[in-house]
């Protein structure tokens, strides 16, 4: 595994998009424990990308047009779902002051659903993983399960980070309903702003 292939993953994963912005809210509105589930719902939702990289069949996304519309589609719909709900305050930036097994189960479920019902994810994977194999590699299978857990791990430990960060400053947010406020109305915009640019996305 070269360092090329650990910093470029850490610059990716770093990079704020919906797994990132989804689990500082789960950090802000439901605290410490909501975020680690999130970072462990949206590393979850990063696995049938990379099977479908390391079984080629990214592929079909990247030559079908009607299979990535449709993916694109749902994947809009679903990020504009998460902008309306979080302005209703039942979304991503419900506050709740105690987590049960319940919620959990909720946060893990939206958070593995925003990374799946995301095309790009699979095309970038299927273009970024092949680049660290080696043309001689004797164990090819092996060697990108190997990346890909290594990816997984650096996506779960940077998530975790940003997810913490936020629930160290949530007594502050949620001690003012006008910050609160205004955070919602950032996050559902941000949302928002995710869900246009994956609109524009092409193939």
């Amino acid at each position: 595994m070269s360092l090329e292939f650990l910093l470029t993953s850490l610059v990716i994963v770093a990079s704020p998009g919906t797994g990132v912005l989804y689990t500082l809210a789960a950090g802000l509105s439901r605290g410490s424990r909501a975020s680690v589930v999130a970072a462990f719902g949206c590393t979850l939702g990063i696995v049938p990308h990379m099977a479908a990289a390391i079984m080629g069949a990214a592929a079909l996304l990247h030559t079908s047009a009607l299979a990535f519309e449709t993916f694109k589609v749902l994947g809009v719909a679903y990020l504009l779902y998460m902008a309306w709900s979080t302005l209703r305050e039942h979304g991503a930036l419900s506050v709740e002051k105690e987590v049960g097994a319940r919620s959990a189960v909720q946060v893990t479920i939206h958070a593995v659903l925003i990374n799946i019902l995301n095309p790009k994810l699979s095309i970038f994977f299927f273009a970024f993983l092949p680049q660290f194999v080696s043309a001689d590699e004797a164990q090819p299978l092996a060697h990108m399960l190997g990346l890909s857990a290594a990816f997984m791990a650096m996506t779960f430990a940077v998530f975790v980070v940003y997810g913490l960060f936020a629930a160290a400053v949530r007594d502050h947010v949620i001690a003012r309903p006008r910050v609160l406020a205004w955070m919602r109305r950032a996050f559902a915009g941000a949302f928002v702003a995710l869900g246009a640019r994956l609109a524009l996305a092409e193939r």
